[in-house]
C-alpha cells in the first residue's frame, strides 16, 4: 500500500503546486491514500470549505491541520460536517471536529490518521502524548492492530522527535509539520516506525517559510510595526514523503518527494 503525505500547503502558490503535481504523482507512484496538511492554504491562514473540496477533487483523502485551523471562522461549524478534515486531537474536548480519522480503502484495509500539536513554543493545550495514547488504545480495542499515521504539528524538533520515539512500534509513521522546512532525517526507528521531523511546505520557497520575505524582514527588524504577513506568490514546490506499508503495518520503503519551484530535485 503506497501512501503520500504532504506538508503544510501555504497560500495560492502551495495550492497551485498541489494541483500541478499531485494527480501525476498519484498515477505514476500508484498512490492509494493521500494526506495533506492544509492549515495555511487560505491566504496563509487557515482553510475554507471551498479549498477542502478542491483538494478532495485532486485526490486528497484527508486533511490535517494545526494552530491555524480556526483562522477562518466558517471552519468552526464546517469541521463537524467534514469527517476528512482533522484538527489537533489535544485541543480541549469542547472543540469542534475530530483529532483523528479512520479510513477504509477499497481493498478493505484500514488507515488511521491522528493529528496532534506540540506545546513547546506553541499554544498551551492538552498533553499530546496522552491524547495520542488514548486514541491508539481505542483503535486497538475496536479494530485491532492497524496502520496508524501521526501528523505532529510543532515548532520544536526535539518535542517531535520525543513523540516519535515514544510511539515507536505502536504506530506506522510519525511526520512533523509546521516549520515549513523539509528535513533530511527520514529514518526507520528502532521498533519499526518511520519518522521525519518536518515534511516541509507546499509553497513558494523564495520567501520566509512561505510568506513574502520583505514583510517578514520588516517584522523582525521593526518590532514597533504591526506588519501583516502575506503569502509569497512565486512558483510553488510540493514537498512530501511517499512510503509503502506492508501487510504487517510496517514501512517497507520510503522516499522524500520535492517537485517544482526552487527546491526541485
Amino acid at each position: 500500500m503506497n501512501i503520500l503525505i504532504c506538508g503544510d500547503i501555504v497560500g495560492r502558490s502551495g495550492r497551485d503546486a498541489v494541483e500541478k503535481y499531485l494527480p501525476d504523482i498519484i498515477e505514476k507512484e500508484k498512490i492509494e491514500f493521500v494526506i495533506v496538511n492544509g492549515e495555511n492554504s487560505a491566504s496563509g491562514f487557515g482553510i475554507t470549505k471551498k479549498i477542502c473540496k478542491q483538494l478532495y477533487e485532486l485526490g486528497v483523502d484527508t486533511i490535517t491541520s494545526g494552530n491555524h485551523i480556526w483562522d477562518q471562522k466558517e471552519i468552526i461549524t464546517y469541521i463537524n460536517e467534514d469527517t476528512r478534515l482533522l484538527r489537533p486531537c489535544n485541543y480541549p474536548i469542547e472543540a469542534p471536529g475530530k483529532g483523528y480519522g479512520i479510513f477504509k480503502l477499497k481493498n478493505g484495509r484500514i488507515i488511521v490518521v491522528i493529528n496532534a500539536m506540540c506545546r513547546l513554543f506553541m499554544e498551551n493545550i492538552d498533553d499530546p502524548f496522552n491524547s495520542i495514547k488514548d486514541i491508539i488504545e481505542k483503535i486497538n480495542i475496536k479494530y485491532g492492530k492497524q496502520s496508524i499515521i501521526i501528523d505532529i504539528h510543532g515548532e520544536s524538533t526535539s518535542e517531535k522527535m520525543a513523540i516519535g520515539h515514544f510511539f515507536d512500534g505502536d504506530v506506522t509513521a510519525v511526520f512533523g509539520t509546521h516549520t515549513h522546512i523539509p528535513t533530511a532525517d527520514l529514518q526507520i526507528l528502532d521498533k519499526g516506525t518511520l519518522y521525519q521531523s518536518d515534511l516541509g511546505m507546499c509553497g513558494d520557497y523564495n520567501s520566509v517559510i512561505g510568506m513574502k520575505k520583505e514583510l517578514c524582514i520588516q517584522r523582525f527588524r521593526k518590532k514597533f510595526l504591526k506588519t501583516k504577513l502575506e503569502p509569497a506568490i512565486g512558483e510553488g514546490t510540493l514537498c512530501g514523503t511517499i512510503f509503502k506499508i506492508n501487510e504487517n503495518n510496517k514501512v517497507e520503503k520510503f522516499s522524500q518527494i520535492i517537485k517544482g519551484g526552487r527546491l526541485q530535485k
